[in-house]
């Protein structure tokens, strides 16, 4: 009779952990989804494919943010690289990422799957260097083709988190970063 109870036990801790390491990446990544569209960095929401920067205030003085910073906003104290955030919707068609010349500044462009928390795709100093470049990105079952000059990102999911990262070299070099993050900006391939 022991026996039965343990094996019980042990099989309810393997389902548990199964779920656990299965289920947890994708339940913070929805919780983090649901923080940037609807408190952004404190701002206000952030709307589906359009990218926000964390603002210079938060960023310069993060142990002491502004009432109405998000949580998300305040958990992680970075203090060598400002975030842009954007979760993008690409069922309703591409969008195409710009990137200005960050003079061989470092900087990237990390693009996310939530339903499996893998990244899967960088622009940045590494992959593509620090030269202007757009990149289109699609959905995985779009048919078009990219214009010409414009790198394609095929992303395995409609939906994908974004997060770019820019280098600030100092105190005194926040104003540039902060200008250069804000011109990472996403537009639809329609509008184009």
């Amino acid at each position: 009779m022991e026996h039965k109870h343990l094996l019980i036990t042990g099989s309810l801790m393997v389902v548990g952990w199964f779920l656990f390491i299965n289920f947890w990446p994708c339940m913070i990544l929805y919780v983090y989804k649901r923080a940037i569209l609807v408190k952004g960095f404190g701002d206000g929401p952030i709307p589906v494919n359009t990218l926000y920067t964390e603002p210079k205030a938060l960023f310069a003085d993060p142990l002491h943010p502004p009432a109405s910073a998000s949580k998300l906003a305040t958990t992680g104290v970075n203090r060598d690289t400002l975030l842009t955030v954007g979760w993008l919707d690409l069922s309703k068609g591409p969008q195409v990422l710009h990137v200005p010349d960050m003079n061989g500044r470092y900087y990237s462009v990390q693009f996310t799957d939530p339903s499996n928390n893998t990244n899967f795709a960088y622009v940045g100093k590494r992959t593509t260097g620090t030269e202007a470049g757009e990149y289109l990105v699609t959905g995985p079952r779009w048919k078009g083709t990219a214009p010409a000059g414009v790198a394609k990102i095929v992303c395995p999911n409609n939906s994908v988190l974004l997060i770019g990262r820019v280098l600030v070299e100092g105190d005194g070099d926040l104003s540039t970063a902060y200008n250069l993050s804000k011109q990472i900006e996403l537009t639809a391939m329609a509008a184009r």
